[in-house]
């Protein structure tokens, strides 16, 4: 080999190693970045607690007996503790990146537990918990305790007075409940719809279709959907979806069912030619054999066909998955902007994508919470991996 050639091999291979260098730490910079910034925040009660907190108004009578109980051991000097009142309160940053001041223990004998709600005297469930965050103390002869001032005059305040006006507490608040159950609907209404579509197309296209310009008409027009940017599909989803929901459907505005539908077409074009690939790849040799046993091309196709296929199509279902989880440009459109806690099919609400996008347009930008969502955005992602490589070893197993 001349040196030249050497020359020419070796700056080829300089550039495949540079280039796959370069893909591989942008990638691992992009995953660092989101676990810095969000790994501090992933809970199971940021899964399961609403984003927007609830707000209590706590009135007490004159208190003649007061708390005996002594500061717990496993309390730490950040949290201040009033043995008066049987409460300990200290200063943290809530999921929105604010300072709060939290509740951090409430004794079983605290007068603070004979609170009723001054919005609702018949409510009898009333009282303060673990976790809820402290905005203001009323007090009837001087200024109000608040929490900008921090748990530690908060407590200060508290301990010199028998009675006060009102406590304003609220839960955390700041979960993404809400977001994940949305996203869950809108991952199952949309394969729903795009699944069965898309899937007969291919079997249509590759299987029974004559090959003529017609065919090949059809084959560029569903290539040339996949390049349209998804904004122009929530345009669409705007314009058509969402005044046909509201109209056959008690929706009256946005909602889940028009960011499916809208989400479906985006789809089509993926499952249609991930599943056609799939259907190319098996051996003509099975359609053969199927229809030299005396089976005709139905029976060939849903029988012999597909399954060998089904590897291919789960590749592709996982593939529309990804997709649906990370959309948001239609979707913002298509269902709206709103994060909402109580989900319904004919509402709006934001999928945990267009929540990241909520949140990175708030003033300032909630980058850490941002971050936690992007990161549960990813594991899901890894999770769906992992299972259908699964199921198509399965399948490839059972079929071979």
């Amino acid at each position: 080999m001349s040196s030249k050639r050497k020359r020419i091999d070796n700056f080829l291979q300089f550039i495949t190693y540079a280039a796959a260098s370069i893909a591989v730490i942008v990638l691992s910079m992009i995953f660092i970045f989101v676990f810095r910034n969000g790994a501090s925040l992933v809970n199971i009660d940021l899964l399961t607690n609403d984003y927007h907190a609830k707000y209590y108004n706590g009135g007490i009578e004159e208190v003649t007996e007061f708390s005996q109980t002594p500061k717990p051991n496993y309390l730490d000097d950040e949290d201040y503790y009033s043995e008066k009142w049987g409460i300990a309160l200290s200063d943290e940053i809530n999921r929105e990146g604010k300072m709060v001041v939290i509740v951090t223990f409430v004794a079983d004998d605290s007068p603070l537990l004979q609170m009723f709600d001054k919005n609702n005297l018949d409510n009898n469930d009333f009282k303060i918990e673990k976790d809820n965050i402290i905005t203001s103390i009323s007090f009837f002869s001087k200024n109000s305790a608040l929490s900008m001032y921090g748990a530690k005059h908060m407590i200060g305040e508290l301990d010199t007075v028998t009675e006060f006006r009102e406590m304003v507490f609220s839960s955390l608040g700041g979960g993404i409940r809400g977001s994940l159950i949305t996203t869950l609907y809108i991952i199952g209404l949309t394969l729903l719809i795009a699944l069965p579509i898309g899937i007969f197309t291919a079997i249509y296209l590759n299987e029974f279709a004559k090959k003529n310009k017609l065919t090949n008409a059809i084959r560029s027009m569903i290539e040339m959907l996949t390049g349209v940017p998804s904004i122009i599909f929530g345009l669409m989803g705007l314009a058509v979806f969402v005044p046909l929901t509201v109209k056959y459907t008690p929706a009256d505005s946005a909602n889940l069912i028009s960011g499916s539908l809208t989400l479906a077409v985006i789809l089509l074009p993926v499952v249609i030619r991930a599943t056609e690939e799939s259907l190319k790849v098996v051996p003509d040799d099975f359609r053969n054999a199927s229809l030299a046993l005396g089976a005709n091309s139905t029976q060939t196709t849903f029988k012999v066909v597909l399954p060998s296929a089904l590897p291919g199509i789960l590749t592709a279902t996982l593939l529309a998955i990804g997709r649906i989880i990370g959309e948001s440009a239609a979707l913002i459109f298509a269902i709206g902007t709103a994060i909402k806690d109580d989900i319904s099919i004919f509402g709006k609400s934001t999928t945990l994508a267009v929540h990241i996008w909520s949140l990175m347009t708030d003033e300032p930008a909630n980058i850490e919470l941002a971050s936690t969502i992007a990161l549960i955005i990813l594991i899901i992602v890894l999770i769906l991996n992992i299972a259908v490589k699964l199921l198509s070893r399965n399948f490839v197993k059972r079929f071979s």
